[in-house]
């Protein structure tokens, strides 16, 4: 089981940078993947960026290039660098952990990210 806290959503501008950071209860080292989705109003939640136990990376088009998904072990932390915002990035952005031989998933509350001039 794991508890997981995003924080760093906000608003921001077109073209603008945030960083969003996902804080777990515990060591993430042996996680099968941690990751980022997002929903938008009146849209279904999707992946924007995951990163599994080796380092492999996995992102959604619509953000390649634009954003980067990173972990620090010690910190226990998943981050998402997110750069050249757009307002179609707009969204509640919710942290995932994928744990175990049953890949159990685990969410965290979110956090908005407003994308607006």
């Amino acid at each position: 089981q794991v508890q997981l806290v995003e924080s760093g959503g906000g608003l921001v501008q077109p073209g603008g940078s945030l960083r969003l950071s996902c804080a777990a209860s515990r060591n993430i080292f042996s996680i099968n993947a941690m990751g980022w989705y997002r929903q938008a109003p009146g849209k279904q939640r999707e992946l924007v960026a995951a990163i599994t136990s080796v380092g492999t990376t996995n992102y959604a088009d619509s953000v390649k290039g634009r954003f980067t998904i990173s972990r620090d072990n010690a910190k226990n932390t998943v981050y998402l660098q997110m750069n050249s915002l757009k307002p179609e990035d707009t969204a509640v952005y919710y942290c995932n952990a994928d744990i175990g031989l049953s890949r159990l998933q685990y969410w965290g509350r979110g956090t908005s990210v407003t994308v607006s001039s």
